[in-house]
């Protein structure tokens, strides 16, 4: 889902609400706003304002543990992929090779999911222009090793369960990409925040009132927005950070 359409339709229907209740103000009867019935109006729309707390409070952590899910999985990449250079290093020169494809293959997922061309997308999937292969060709590789004493065949050991690692870390991090933002909540979260912005407006007195509702309505839409920003943790405005995988890439193999 586009976040900027959905904070466009969110402060759409919250603002919309507001004209509508302001309408309504106008067109009920006097008696129907003041006394019992605006107190009951009042009650009805604070139970439905904690209920729209409540929902949108679920729906950004269920984004933000998303987000750093997916920023979790690529700093644990990071990791494991300075430990298993630094295993390889120990093994011996017999590694050279390995260690430049690692390095190679690291490059070249960086360049697909954070590409330096804004315009391009970025491409998630580990099996798009043959990165499954290339990775495993590198775990296979390090299996074909021949050890000749028991420390190294102890480093081909843990060099082989760190790549088997990292051939399971994408799949890990593609699947913590998918929307954690159920659609059906957004929806009954938007019918909420008309509902309140309509009784909102059945008050308001004045412009005064009517604009700060106007602003509370775009802030309503800004806080969609930002929510489903960080649903999307590889694109937008808030994406997950670069930078422990490019540190990674510029220590491998030295």
């Amino acid at each position: 889902m586009n976040p900027t359409l959905i904070g466009v339709i969110a402060f759409a229907f919250a603002f919309g609400g507001v004209l509508f209740g302001t309408w309504l103000r106008t067109a009920l009867p006097r008696h129907h706003l003041e006394g019992e019935s605006k107190d009951v109006i009042k009650l009805g729309i604070g139970l439905i304002a904690t209920m729209t707390a409540l929902v949108l409070g679920l729906v950004t952590a269920s984004a933000k543990n998303s987000f750093d899910a997916v920023d979790g999985a690529v700093k644990e990449t990071a990791v494991q992929l300075l430990a298993m250079d630094r295993v390889l290093a120990r093994y011996g020169p017999e590694t050279g090779e390995t260690r430049k494809g690692l390095k190679q293959a690291v490059g070249e997922r960086i360049d697909m999911i954070w590409p330096n061309d804004s315009s391009r997308p970025a491409s998630i999937d580990p099996t798009t222009a043959g990165m499954a292969t290339r990775v495993e060709a590198l775990a296979d590789a390090i299996r074909s090793l021949k050890p000749h004493d028991e420390l190294q065949r102890a480093l081909q050991t843990r060099a082989v369960d760190l790549a088997e690692g990292l051939l399971q870390a994408r799949w890990l991090a593609m699947a913590g990409t998918g929307a954690s933002v159920p659609v059906p909540f957004l929806v009954v979260l938007l019918f909420w925040i008309t509902l309140t912005f309509a009784a909102f407006g059945m008050f308001a007195p004045n412009r005064t009132a009517i604009t700060v509702l106007f602003v509370c309505a775009l802030s309503i839409g800004g806080a969609l927005f930002l929510v489903l920003e960080m649903d999307g943790p590889f694109d937008g405005l808030l994406r997950v950070s670069p930078d422990p995988l490019r540190f990674a890439y510029t220590h491998i193999n030295r």
